[in-house]
């Protein structure tokens, strides 16, 4: 048996950035190691220029999700006034940039997207070397330092993340663990109001058969989703395994 934190991820709006090509700005259909260690470090209030503090929530735990259901994808087209880039000159805020001479403004187009209503279960687990504990996790989730949001400041959660801890056989038992329905009183009630699908995505890291003890369907790609430095946002690879099964085929 193995202890595993574990909650929930549900808003209306979530942004889980992948690599940003141009002006545009992609989202996963799910969230990364560094969304999620982002998500921790802003409960346990770990800055982003706490080198040290950043180095041990990353090295301390384990990351598995479930998604439940990606969502739809949601895309904002944006435009963005911006001063062209001069040798010694320097705009410390916004209102600096929107004083500049207007010759030098510049209309940059970009999009950024969006997943609506996606829901995620995340199950965590400590590292052999791990220098936090997981009631510290769970406590700062319950009542956060800073403000939580799935990726993006405008991406609040519209659901409590209801964080326990558990003791579990398997990592796929943590996953499918139970939450109180969104909607409605029972589960068939939260899958009609969010259209959930019927199959289910397991991604999760260390090895093939870490899910549930056996490789079978299992997938693996390179994810570069490590935070190495978050002030120069910086990150590094993985390796992610990933499975779909049928909601039937989850207990």
């Amino acid at each position: 048996m193995t202890e595993y934190l574990v909650f929930r991820l549900y808003a209306p709006l979530a942004s889980w950035g992948e690599a940003a090509v141009g002006e545009s700005r992609p989202t996963a259909t799910y969230p990364g190691r560094s969304a999620i260690v982002g998500l921790l470090g802003a409960a346990l209030g770990v800055r982003r220029d706490d080198d040290e503090g950043q180095r041990r929530l990353r090295d301390s735990v384990g990351i598995a999700i479930k998604q439940r259901s990606p969502g739809s994808l949601l895309r904002d087209y944006h435009t963005v006034q911006v001063p062209a880039s001069q040798s010694k000159v320097s705009y410390r805020t916004r209102r600096d940039e929107l004083n500049a001479p207007k010759k030098v403004i510049n209309t940059i187009l970009s999009s950024r997207d969006y997943r609506c209503d996606g829901l995620w279960t995340v199950a965590i687990w400590l590292r052999p070397q791990a220098e936090l504990r997981l009631e510290d996790l769970e406590q700062a989730l319950k009542s956060p330092h800073f403000p939580l949001y799935l990726g993006r400041k405008a991406c609040p959660p519209g659901a409590p993340l209801a964080p326990r801890i558990e003791a579990f056989p398997q990592l796929r038992d943590a996953l499918d663990a139970g939450f109180q329905p969104l909607f409605g009183k029972k589960q068939d009630d939260e899958s009609r109001a969010l259209r959930l699908p019927e199959n289910v995505l397991y991604a999760w890291e260390g090895d093939a058969e870490a899910l549930d003890g056996h490789a079978r369907g299992v997938e693996s790609s390179e994810a570069w989703d490590v935070p190495l430095n978050r002030r120069r946002w910086q990150f590094g690879p993985r390796t992610e395994y990933r499975r779909v099964a049928r909601v039937r085929e989850e207990c």
